[in-house]
């Protein structure tokens, strides 16, 4: 019997590196560090588990990349936030929170992410808040929301995780607010009503 003359498609090591990354935090957001297995992951990524290790010889160094990705989210937000310097204190603070919302609702992972590492006081959790997280809370601090807003230190950081679920949860939780309001807060028009929401909440 003749050999099929077929051969199979290899993806480049540098588009297999970005598709397991991306399968990663999937798989994190939707199951958890501990349940989520290499083995899924690579499934998910279309690739197999030779592969996977060859990029990330450890599911820590996988984690980490994850959650760079995650973090990486905000790059496009500071661009988009670059044309609201000139603007009215309040009216550009505002403008940050209806920013933010709008990230949280096309990025629900985000939220998932960080409820599952949150919960936990191991070197992950550490490295996450010194990297990603520490800087973004100084910034509401010293520039921010807060200030603009009037809140006093003492209380940001109680504004700081107010701000976060309550831009957030209602994207990752979409099914359980179908289900409960019948609203869709997936749709355009729900995103756009809960970001002025949240941000004349915050921002009186």
């Amino acid at each position: 019997m003749a050999k099929s003359s077929a051969r199979k498609t290899r993806v480049p090591r540098g588009e297999a590196r970005e598709r397991i990354v991306r399968a990663a935090v999937e798989a994190f957001a939707e199951k958890g560090f501990e349940a989520a297995s290499t083995r899924d992951i690579a499934q998910r990524a279309g690739t197999d588990q030779g592969l996977l290790t060859y990029h990330f010889p450890s599911k820590d160094a996988l984690w980490r990349a994850a959650a760079d990705r995650v973090f990486g989210i905000f790059e496009s937000l500071d661009d988009r936030l670059a044309s609201l310097e000139h603007a009215d204190p309040k009216e550009r603070s505002r403008g940050v929170i209806r920013e933010f919302v709008r990230l949280m609702a096309k990025h629900p992972e985000f939220f998932r992410f960080m409820v599952d590492c949150g919960n936990r006081t191991d070197a992950r959790q550490r490295w996450l808040v010194d990297t990603h997280i520490k800087p973004r809370f100084e910034y509401m601090k010293e520039h921010g929301v807060a200030r603009v807003a009037g809140i006093e230190e003492a209380a940001v950081p109680h504004a700081f995780y107010a701000l976060a679920g309550a831009a957030a949860l209602i994207f990752a939780v979409a099914p359980n607010c179908r289900r409960l309001t019948g609203l869709d807060p997936r749709k355009p028009d729900a995103i756009e009503a809960h970001a002025e929401f949240i941000a004349n909440l915050v921002v009186p």
